[in-house]
């Protein structure tokens, strides 16, 4: 009896039965003990959102959706390189005074702030595209004294709001430092250009797709009803990854209305996002792709 419950179960727990069969009242226990951690075993292996970002920045949503008892599986489908303007950055802010730095996602965010740090923190101001990203510079604000600032976010978050939207004194040249992703697109630098500005783009970082993913991983992720997406190049991974896009039929659920784009362009139709990007309305997206499809 007690090699058959060993035999099965997990290596810690079967640790913490060989110390404990000493009498046949121990033996009904650990098994007890086996039956439970099986069940809420069990209970995980029907994740209800896989959740997508490099691993280990995943963690804020999956807190999130506990609170409303939601299973989560963590299915990383991009990572995130170096780019080939990074080792330029922190000279370029050692060396030159820009009147903005305009950052457009939360990668993007915790590049400059790597290189800032390295340039000796000069003075700054940000502009974000929105909340999501605002809140990777919220430690730092609290602790730079006022050296880096984020003076600006525009009405609705896009990067074609934020360069139609980005201060400017009068006629005065206004330069503008722009650290972006490698696949970033151009609408930013033209938009700022066409207003009058000067943009010096620096290309930091770049997001490649993961090489390997786990087939029993992928087949409960696959399954699940909804998939959460927080940039162009997670949803453009995830439609390569699945066998056949045209009958996967669940649904995607954007961080913002970018990604929610490059999502129904990619040929899913099941798509959801918030009006503001950021966590609370990322979360409140999923609760209801989950609800209108009655899995809460």
């Amino acid at each position: 009896m007690a090699l058959l419950v060993l035999s099965l179960s997990p290596p810690s727990l079967a640790c913490s039965c060989l110390q404990r069969i000493s009498s046949f009242g121990s033996i009904k226990a650990c098994i007890s003990t086996y039956t439970s951690t099986l069940s809420t075993s069990s209970s995980n292996l029907n994740p209800k959102v896989v959740v997508t970002r490099e691993r280990g920045k995943n963690g804020k949503l999956i807190n999130a959706l506990d609170k409303h008892g939601i299973n989560c599986l963590e299915l990383p489908l991009i990572q995130h390189m170096q780019g080939p303007d990074l080792d330029r950055l922190s000279s370029v802010l050692s060396d030159t005074s820009f009147d903005w730095i305009v950052i457009t996602s939360p990668e993007a965010g915790s590049v400059f702030l790597e290189a800032w740090k390295v340039a000796g923190t000069p003075n700054v101001k940000v502009g974000v595209v929105g909340a999501g990203t605002a809140s990777v510079f919220e430690e730092v604000i609290e602790s730079s004294q006022s050296l880096l600032d984020v003076a600006f976010m525009p009405s609705k978050a896009t990067g074609k709001v934020l360069a139609s939207e980005l201060p400017k004194n009068g006629n005065k040249k206004c330069r503008v430092l722009y650290p972006a992703s490698v696949k970033a697109s151009n609408e930013i630098e033209e938009g700022l250009s066409s207003r009058g500005f000067e943009v010096m783009r620096l290309n930091t970082y770049t997001t490649e797709p993961v090489h390997h993913v786990d087939r029993m991983v992928l087949k409960q992720a696959v399954s699940a009803p909804v998939v959460a997406v927080a940039s162009p190049s997670a949803v453009h991974a995830w439609v390569n990854i699945i066998s056949d896009s045209e009958r996967w039929s669940n649904s995607v659920v954007c961080i913002g209305e970018t990604t929610a784009s490059a999502a129904k362009r990619s040929g899913l139709r099941d798509v959801y996002y918030p009006t503001h990007p950021g966590l609370e309305g990322w979360v409140g997206s999923i609760l209801e792709a989950l609800r209108t499809h009655d899995h809460i």
